[in-house]
C-alpha cells in the first residue's frame, strides 16, 4: 500500500514550518485528522494495518488510544481485528482510564496511535493499562515517523524512542522528515516563526 498517496491526496501531508511536540522544528507535518475525516479511507488503512498485524499471529484483547490523536485509528483498528476498543486521556497531565473503561488483569492489549514519534503517549497509555494488571503486547500506527523501529523496516531504534524494545511496534510506512533544535533550524535563521499544529496546539 502506498499510505504516502492517501496522505497527500488527503492533504494530510503539510509543507511549512512547524513546532513538533518533541519541541524540534520540521518542513513536514502528518496531519492524520484529514486522512481519518474519509470514513472510507479510514477503513482501509485500518483493513491494511489489520493484515500485517494478525501475520504476526499475536493474540490481541482489546485496542486502547490515547486520546485525543489515536482514537479514530484506534476506533477502526480495533473494527477491523473485532475487538473492543477503550481511550486513555490525561487528567492533570497524567493518563487515565475513565467513561467507565476498565481492563482485566492479563488482558492482552494493543496500543494504537495514528502516528508514531517518540511514542511517548502510546507509553504512557501503556504503562495505564499495565497498571490494572493488563499485558501489553504490541503497538500499532498509521504511520511511523522512523525513531522506533516497525516490524518489516530496516530502519534500526533511535535512543530518542521510547518504546519498549521487547513489544513490536506495527505501521504502514515510515516517514522521514529532517527534524531540527529550534536553535539550528534554517527556517528560524530565515525569518519564519513556526507553528504548532495538531491536539496539543490548535
Amino acid at each position: 500500500m502506498d499510505i504516502r498517496k492517501y496522505y497527500i491526496e488527503s492533504n494530510a501531508l503539510l509543507e511549512g514550518h512547524f513546532l513538533l511536540s518533541s519541541g524540534n522544528h520540521s518542513k513536514y507535518y502528518l496531519q492524520s485528522a484529514k486522512i481519518l475525516e474519509d470514513p472510507k479511507v479510514a477503513e482501509i488503512l485500518a483493513k491494511e494495518l489489520a493484515k500485517e498485524i494478525s501475520k504476526s499471529n499475536i493474540k490481541i484483547d482489546c485496542i486502547c488510544s490515547p486520546a485525543i490523536g489515536g482514537i479514530l485509528a484506534g476506533y477502526e483498528l480495533a473494527r477491523a481485528l473485532q475487538v473492543r476498543f477503550i481511550f486513555t486521556e490525561r487528567v492533570n497531565g497524567v493518563m487515565n482510564l475513565r467513561r467507565g473503561f476498565n481492563v482485566s488483569p492479563n488482558e492482552r492489549i494493543l496500543i494504537c496511535e495514528d502516528i508514531i514519534t517518540t511514542g511517548g503517549s502510546a507509553v504512557e497509555s501503556a504503562e495505564c493499562v499495565k497498571n490494572f494488571g493488563a499485558k501489553v503486547v504490541a503497538f500499532a500506527a498509521l504511520a511511523n515517523r522512523g525513531f522506533c523501529k516497525r516490524v518489516g523496516s530496516s530502519i534500526t531504534s533511535k535512543t530518542e524512542c521510547k518504546l519498549p524494545l521487547d513489544i513490536p511496534l506495527f505501521a504502514l510506512d515510515d516517514f522521514l522528515f529532517d527534524m531540527y533544535k529550534e536553535n539550528e533550524c534554517p527556517m528560524c535563521r530565515n525569518g519564519s516563526i513556526a507553528i504548532k499544529p495538531g491536539s496539543r496546539g490548535n
